[in-house]
């Protein structure tokens, strides 16, 4: 089926599947281990991350459902931003490292790009507010993993 214009009916399909995410992850993180604002808040980091959130962006993307059946689902993902304390600075300097590796690995697609980045300026905006509560902190149940199309979240 087709989305938009003829696109494909899901981002997942749009942006190349889920080998696509796993590069834009990649090109991201290799800019954010670098950066002296951003790289502190990733001081645990190790290269499974990369492999954890191209899997994540696969489902909220319309692709397999691979983060929920394996890695946790939507409470792991908030769990490990509690206790961050992201700014909001390290936020938009986040979105401007994402904003680069999107047009970098993505199809030339503005409006792909752009629904992609508005994903990416949405869950960022979660992360900071869930990273500002302790560690430990039970969160409740957040839900299913949500998921993004053409038209934002659904």
């Amino acid at each position: 089926m087709s989305g938009p214009d003829g696109r494909p009916e899901t981002l997942h399909e749009a942006v190349g599947g889920t080998h696509a995410l796993r590069r834009l992850s990649n090109t991201f993180y290799e800019a954010v281990l670098t950066d002296p604002l951003l790289a502190p808040v990733f001081a645990d980091f190790t290269s499974t991350h990369i492999e954890h959130v191209a899997v994540w962006l696969a489902e909220v993307f319309d692709g397999p459902a691979d983060f929920t059946a394996a890695l946790g689902g939507h409470q792991r993902l908030l769990r490990v931003h509690l206790g961050l304390s992201i700014t909001e600075e390290q936020r938009l300097r986040w979105m401007e490292l994402m904003s680069e590796a999107v047009a970098k690995e993505l199809p030339d697609d503005d409006v792909l790009r752009r629904r992609v980045v508005e994903y990416f300026d949405w869950g960022t905006k979660i992360a900071r507010e869930v990273s500002a509560v302790s560690a430990g902190t039970d969160l409740g149940d957040p839900g299913p993993t949500p998921r993004w199309g053409w038209n934002g979240v659904r």
